[in-house]
């Protein structure tokens, strides 16, 4: 596919076709009037921010008419976003006020606010009454405001004092925060994340907001499920809190909605008593068929309505949006609606930022993001280090991105006062997010924890979320019992019980304006700076060149598709021990730690305004199944604009079995297949045309094809905006994505244009800009370079609703204008009805879980009863015992050592894996015997996990494996990163001993007698 066609899937994440299905889907939600006795405001309007301590600040008589007006979500240095380094943002002290009244139906109910985050700490006041703290950064907080408010028509003043200081300690004990930290957790101050006011009765249900409220809300789930039915048991449980100052008698009663806004079930949880100021909490549950099943890429929710009923009256209605979905965990498999799920992802940063915006998007732009994951066939994000803003995560449930959700955490175990703040913090994300059917996962840590710690946070997970089909784990727990499912950053992991999938894979870079050495600006893979700053000493390290990891678009794409095979090689249908897969690490480039000349992280695979790298399309065609790839695709990296002269390898991606090559309609020939996914075509000799691609399957059949033409000189240029599903509104914090191309006469883009372009913007709004290589990264500038012929920028609508023009105009283009017109927003007294994202379609675009098996088995493992050596025998089992970080070594002093496997039964052996003790540095020169007969003779390579021996089929019953000459050691990966160096055992890289061999694990395979699947 070529790069050119992107804008088709920019396009796809919203086709009119299901656009206009999914808006009559939600219409009746949005059409319906509040619950009674409830009303949920959007708190965001009308702030007012000043960057430093203002003493006095908190009263409600405090002179804040001159500081800055805006709406929120908003971080005070949202303008550093992208212009500098992560470690040089801004921070300090902030005060965020606002004036608000009552609406006049609040007399006499409960009133409280919800803030989804500050950052760091918050502090605060209602009419100069102090409410209380939030510290963590990270998780929601709320506040009971009723006894301080002033009735409507009384103006009431919130105020809200953040400090964003790194080295913030715990006011109580003095403590720093773990993921307070200078590398991955981007630093944007005040209250980046969205407010909220919520009215309603005095017997009411709770909020999920634990930490200051100690309340816990409602919990929905499913249990009983049949799959292939449609049918399950939904449950809905509701914390009920009485505050009248008698008792009251309710019945509870649990309503479910489809998609529509059908009701589709009613069931009632019976009569409850509670006394003045008890809190209980009740159940109702209901069974239903014809259920839409959650599943990835089919974002299919529903509306479970929880109400409180007093003589025939709803005094109180909380609507949870939920999907229900089936999980399992086990045989080292993932299980979503009863379908193995080989997990191919990205690890992304949790501020998922934009440029000079930081982390408050708009719930469409963060729809917009995550779509794009789903669009490029990703099924996982695992978010990295905390847990991320609500709106994240309703995201991935509307989109159908299955997620990890961390706590908070950096890159080790902690024994003190920090880890009870982690354990607090992952109780507290668990309550808030426990309704969102996309976290399939909790997360414990970027790092090993200890098995103590690990059943803490299981324990937690049982308390508050025993029914929603979620793993909790952490990064790496190889051999803890405790964790549900694991695995490391990079290395490829097995395993025959828990799944384990890699963490942080793949950690090269590259930019998008480098396409290869041939264009312009003519980056050669691995040209970059002689030195990178290491986040773990804190130091400058020195590195002849940057081949380790900066790379540019041709390079970056052949390593996606390098390192995936590693995962794909052992995917479940490979034998007993499988690979439950992995995420690659980042989806978009990112205002965190780098190691390149930028001051950004550029592993992304599309670029910090989401425009696509080739290394997207890779993933694209690798990843279009839940294990095996199951549609045809082909893309073919690069472009076809070059120098007369030119001579290059050309490289395409494709999950065909033979992939040919024309130029101009006359066949190349056929490319040389690497990695499964990757065909080469040696020294192609450039001339202006088309260069196009055909895949064939395994029958000669033509199955997919890709194409680049030749684009001419660029003559003009071209914009197109691309706002939210619903328009954009003027809410003074809505975005509009406006993307220009310089094309040619044709109207093709100019893949090595690098035109600086110079915007115009006229009418309400708000220029934000985009990102390029220059001055500041042209953040906020309103000259901006195409970058392969596109860029992208930012407009951002005031308070004013209006038309809005943006043109663009290049020296020898044809200059372009695009005329957006934003919305009226109604805001009475500071409070506004229109809720962030409650308006915004769920994508199907993948179906539902489809009903045959994911995977095909083609190898079987013959299971090994007995080992001995010929030393060192008492360890001969760990080589075979599913434990990654328990090996067996030969004696040093001995020459030709050999282990030898007694297994269960006599096999036609064809493949044995081994993962070698420093598979990534060594190689062992080996000989492997079944039943006497030598079947292999040669030496294994370096890897990031396992080495597999193939050779013609032998039967038999023993099978030894013995070294033949000396170990060679060299790193093959030259990984440069965060870690700190780790003693030299089996769960590293680290070799054993010179002259010894080493074996982690061991597995034995005879083919697959026919096409048994799961």
């Amino acid at each position: 596919m070529s790069i050119l066609d992107f804008r088709r899937f920019v396009r796809a994440w919203r086709p009119a076709a299901l656009l206009v299905l999914l808006w009559s889907l939600s219409s009746a939600a949005r059409s319906a009037p509040a619950p009674a006795g409830r009303t949920k405001f959007n708190f965001n309007p009308e702030w007012k921010v000043r960057v430093g301590d203002m003493p006095g600040a908190e009263t409600a008589a405090f002179d804040d008419a001159k500081w800055k007006s805006v709406t929120l979500p908003h971080a005070w240095n949202e303008d550093e976003a992208f212009s500098k380094d992560i470690k040089d943002l801004s921070t300090g002290v902030a005060w965020y006020r606002k004036h608000f009244r009552l609406p006049a139906g609040a007399a006499g109910q409960k009133v409280f606010v919800e803030f989804e985050g500050v950052r760091l700490a918050g502090e605060f006041w209602l009419n100069g009454q102090r409410l209380g703290l939030s510290e963590n950064g990270v998780m929601a907080v709320g506040f009971d405001l009723t006894p301080y408010l002033k009735p409507a028509p009384a103006d009431n003043v919130l105020a809200v004092r953040t400090d964003s200081d790194w080295d913030y300690k715990e006011k109580a004990s003095g403590a720093a925060f773990q993921w307070s930290n200078r590398n991955f957790n981007a630093n944007y101050g005040g209250i980046p994340k969205n407010v909220f006011l919520h009215v309603m009765s005095l017997l009411h249900q709770t909020l999920p907001l634990f930490s200051v409220l100690g309340t816990t809300g409602v919990y929905v789930y499913a249990q009983d499920f049949d799959v292939a039915g449609g049918r399950a048991t939904v449950v809905a449980e509701a914390q009920v809190k009485n505050e009248f100052p008698a008792a009251r008698t309710f019945t509870f009663e649990t309503a479910v909605m489809d998609g529509a806004g059908k009701t589709i079930g009613t069931f009632s949880g019976g009569a409850t008593t509670l006394a003045p100021g008890e809190m209980k909490t009740v159940t109702a549950r209901g069974k239903l068929a014809g259920l839409h099943f959650w599943s990835w890429g089919y974002g299919y929710l529903y509306t479970v309505s929880t109400r409180l009923i007093e003589n025939k009256q709803v005094v109180d209605e909380v609507k949870t949006r939920t999907g229900f979905r089936k999980t399992e965990f086990a045989n080292g498999l993932i299980k979503l609606n009863d379908r193995a799920l080989m997990v191919h992802g990205y690890a992304q940063r949790t501020s998922n930022e934009w440029p000079a915006v930081g982390l408050g998007v708009p719930a469409w732009l963060s729809d917009y993001s995550n779509g794009l994951m789903v669009s490029g066939n990703a099924n996982m994000v695992r978010w990295m280090h905390v847990t991320p803003w609500k709106q994240d995560i309703e995201s991935c449930d509307r989109v159908g991105l299955p997620q990890a959700m961390p706590a908070g955490d950096a890159e080790k175990d902690v024994a003190d006062r920090r880890w009870g703040q982690r354990l607090e913090l992952m109780r507290d994300a668990i309550v808030y997010n426990r309704n969102n059917p996309s976290i399939l996962f909790y997360e414990g840590g970027n790092e090993s924890i200890s098995a103590a710690h690990m059943q803490e946070l299981k324990d937690i997970r049982n308390q508050y979320d025993p029914h929603g089909g979620r793993a909790i784990g952490s990064r790496e727990m190889l051999d803890i019992p405790a964790a549900e499912y694991g695995g490391e950053m990079l290395y490829i992991n097995k395993s025959a019980t828990k799944p384990l999938w890699a963490m942080e894979y793949s950690r090269d870079e590259a930019l998008r304006k480098h396409w290869d050495e041939f264009s312009p600006p003519f980056h050669k893979d691995g040209a970059g700076p002689s030195a990178y700053h290491s986040v773990t000493t804190n130091t400058t390290e020195k590195k002849p060149d940057g081949s380790a990891y900066n790379r540019n678009q041709d390079s970056f794409a052949r390593e996606d598709v390098i390192r995936w095979y590693d995962y794909w090689h052992e995917r479940p249908g490979t034998g007993t021990r499988s690979s439950a897969g992995g995420v690659n690490i980042v989806f978009s480039d990112t205002n965190t730690h780098y190691r390149g000349e930028e001051n950004y992280r550029r592993s992304g695979e599309v670029d910090a305004l989401r425009i696509a790298k080739d290394g997207y399309f890779a993933h694209q065609v690798m990843w279009d199944g839940w294990v095996e790839p199951e549609k045809a695709r082909t893309h073919l990296i690069g472009h076809w604009n070059y120098p007369a002269g030119t001579v290059k390898n050309v490289d395409v991606v494709s999950n065909g079995e033979k992939v040919e090559l024309f130029l101009n309609g006359k066949s190349l020939g056929f490319g040389q297949q690497q990695y499964r996914f990757l065909f080469t075509f040696k020294d192609v000799a450039w001339q202006p045309g088309t260069l196009r691609t055909v895949s064939y399957d395994a029958t000669g059949k033509k199955v997919s094809e890709a194409e680049h033409q030749t684009a001419g000189p660029a003559v003009a240029l071209r914009l197109a905006a691309t706002t939210s599903p619903t328009g954009l509104h003027a809410d003074g914090t809505d975005l509009a994505l406006v993307q220009v191309e310089a094309v040619d006469a044709q109207g093709r883009r100019c893949p090595t244009a690098l035109n600086l372009v110079n915007f115009t913007l006229s009418g309400p709004a708000e220029w934000r800009g985009g990102l390029a290589q220059g001055p500041g990264n042209y953040i906020l500038a309103k000259s901006l370079p195409v970058e392969g012929g596109v860029n992208r920028a930012l407009v951002r609508s005031t308070t004013q609703a209006g038309t809005i023009t943006i043109t663009a105009a290049s020296e020898g283009l044809k200059p372009a204008t695009v005329s957006l017109k934003s919305q009226p927003v109604s805001v009475a007294n500071g409070l506004s009805a229109q809720l962030p994202g409650a308006d915004l379609p769920v994508r199907l675009g993948r179906g539902p879980t489809p009903a045959g098996p994911s995977f095909t088995v083609s190898r079987v493992t013959v299971p090994i009863k007995t080992a001995t050596a010929s030393s060192n025998a008492a360890n001969a089992a760990f080589s075979f015992d599913d434990n990654e970080l328990s090996e067996w070594i030969s004696d040093r002093k001995q020459a030709g050592p050999w282990i030898e496997y007694a297994l269960a039964r006599p096999a036609s052996i064809s493949q044995i894996a081994m993962k070698l003790t420093g598979w990534r540095s060594s190689t062992y020169p080996i000989r492997i015997l079944v039943d006497g007969q030598e079947v292999f003779n040669g030496k294994t390579e370096r890897s990031l996990g396992y080495f597999t021996a193939v050779f013609p089929p032998r039967t038999g019953q023993k099978v030894r494996i013995e070294l033949t000459g000396q170990t060679q050691a060299k790193d093959a990966f030259t990984i440069t990163e965060l870690e700190t160096p780790k003693t030299a055992t089996a769960a590293t890289d680290q070799a054993g001993p010179p002259g010894t061999l080493g074996l982690v694990e061991v597995e034995v395979y005879e083919k697959a007698n026919g096409p048994a699947a799961k």
